[in-house]
């Protein structure tokens, strides 16, 4: 038998099988476009995204059905996205994905009148337009008669459940990022929910990670090429779920997701609420491992710098590739010159994520000469992606939340030449997992070990093997450090001046 996981992402959905020791047996994935109708706004289209879904689900266990047929699946999604679903089970809204800053007004208001110090001890959280919390505030405001005809308001997670014909229920990792959910006691907040005028019945209950969801019935298992009967499992939000994919399970170790948003996500033994994490928006909530916790220092911007690059800088790289059938990115990276650069670059070229929450700032290159090629402009833009991870990483440091090792996934994690750069930047050593699609990974993991019963601990050091291992170069690594104490310096001096 094999174990699937599917992952729901912004840009597309995959869905991989894996066998008994974690190795790939059928992989299928979708793309969709994010909609921008306005400027500030960032949606997907749900009912696309759930068809996308049930195709990769479909594909990648009609794959593997004669020889290791599917006996459970489980689910990481993106956060904070919801859909509006009406009594018939209708979408009534596109889903708000993280970069949507519609709700930036509200994110600022709604936390005076609550209490910003009491938000964030039940929470874990602090205010951001991006949370679930406050794109409901804005759908009740702005589009009350889609709040009036919502029967339901779900996630990814649990829509993909009731497509499936499941009584929905949404991980504890997932609920954190919606800002109703007490992570303390594991329920939706009563005080939370009283405050919106939101009905717990209009949301999915509440399981532990991991956990039995239902088994398909007939009709639904035969869409997606299953047996009648098959499991499906909560899983979470999508970056500790790659983190448990990656092998994160223990203190000192955290996944470096390098995709189209870079995270940092590690795991520690208990909550941890302080006012250093507080100040620096770094939230505690559900590791994917039960009663373990985790935090996600992230740049929006991330690896869209290396697209946005690519699209607008690099016409004569991509003419060379579509000629040669080569990939474009390993040319563009090709041209990085071997020393540091000369520039310093701020990397809000989107919202900035942590450690700031800046919805409003923009990206800025500084040291700009006539002798700057294009190669040395896409070395600095790489470096300052890289210098603010850094920076929460020395954060989580100071709070107690030491990482002494990366374990890198996502698409960034196949190139030598970003790794080695991270590595040299962070000083610390990166480790490649064999599997880069570590949030299908760990959640397959977590399916199989509802069903057979094993630890996860367990199946994850059995089915979670190293690649290579990066090194940080003491030359390079020693002129960063030095960079790294201007570049703390650089959004504070810079945001009076931006409009």
């Amino acid at each position: 038998m094999s174990w699937m996981g599917i992952d729901i992402g912004t840009s597309g959905c995959k869905a991989v099988a894996f066998d008994a020791e974690g190795r790939i047996l059928a992989a299928a994935a979708r793309e969709y476009p994010t909609l921008m109708p306005r400027e500030g706004w960032a949606e997907l289209d749900s009912e696309q995204v759930m068809g996308a879904c049930l195709e990769v689900l479909a594909e990648a266990a009609g794959a593997c059905r004669d020889r290791d047929p599917v006996a459970g699946i489980g689910i990481s999604s993106q956060g904070e996205a919801f859909t509006a679903v009406g009594a018939r089970g209708e979408m009534l809204s596109h889903a708000m994905v993280s970069s949507d800053a519609r709700a930036a007004d509200v994110a600022r208001r709604w936390p005076e009148h609550f209490g910003a110090e009491r938000l964030y001890q039940l929470t874990g959280h602090t205010a951001h337009p991006m949370f679930t919390l406050f794109k409901i505030l804005w759908l009740r405001d702005e589009q009350p008669e889609t709040w009036r005809r919502a029967r339901h308001l779900y996630c990814f997670e649990e829509l993909l459940q009731d497509r499936l014909g499941l009584e929905p229920a949404i991980s504890y990792p997932l609920a954190g990022r919606t800002m109703l959910f007490n992570v303390r006691s594991h329920t939706w907040d009563p005080d939370i929910l009283a405050a919106v005028g939101l009905e717990p019945s209009r949301l999915a209950r509440t399981l532990p990670t991991g956990a039995v969801v239902g088994r398909l019935a007939p009709e639904a298992a035969r869409r997606i090429n299953v047996a009648p009967g098959t499991v499906v499992t909560t899983g979470g939000h999508d970056q500790p779920c790659g983190a448990l994919g990656a092998g994160v399970t223990a203190p000192g170790r955290a996944m470096y997701g390098m995709g189209t948003v870079e995270c940092i996500c590690p795991a520690f033994a208990s909550a941890v609420f302080s006012d250093g994490l507080r100040q620096a928006n770094l939230c505690t909530y559900d590791f994917t491992i039960d009663g373990m916790y985790t935090t996600i220092a992230y740049s929006l911007t991330g690896g869209n710098l290396l697209r946005w690059y690519r699209d607008v800088w690099a016409a004569e790289e991509r003419q060379h590739a579509a000629a040669t059938g080569t990939g474009v990115y390993e040319a563009i990276l090709a041209s990085l010159p071997e020393a540091p650069s000369d520039l310093m670059v701020l990397p809000y070229f989107t919202p900035s994520g942590t450690p700031y929450f800046e919805t409003r700032a923009g990206g800025a290159v500084l040291g700009l000469k006539l002798s700057t090629g294009r190669g040395d402009l896409l070395k600095g833009l790489l470096e300052g992606v890289s210098l603010e991870m850094k920076l929460n990483v020395e954060t989580l440091a100071e709070a107690g939340v030491a990482i002494d090792e990366f374990l890198a996934t996502g698409g960034g994690a196949r190139s030598r030449t970003l790794l080695q750069l991270k590595a040299d930047v962070l000083n610390r050593p990166i480790t490649v997992v064999e599997v880069t699609e570590a949030g299908c990974l760990g959640v397959a993991m977590q399916a199989r070990a509802a069903v057979s019963g094993e630890p996860i601990t367990e199946i994850a050091r059995r089915c979670v093997r190293t690649a290579a291992s990066v090194e940080p170069r003491p030359a390079h690594a020693d002129a960063y450090t030095e960079r790294f104490e201007r570049y703390r310096t650089l959004y504070p001096a810079l945001k009076p001046l931006m409009p």
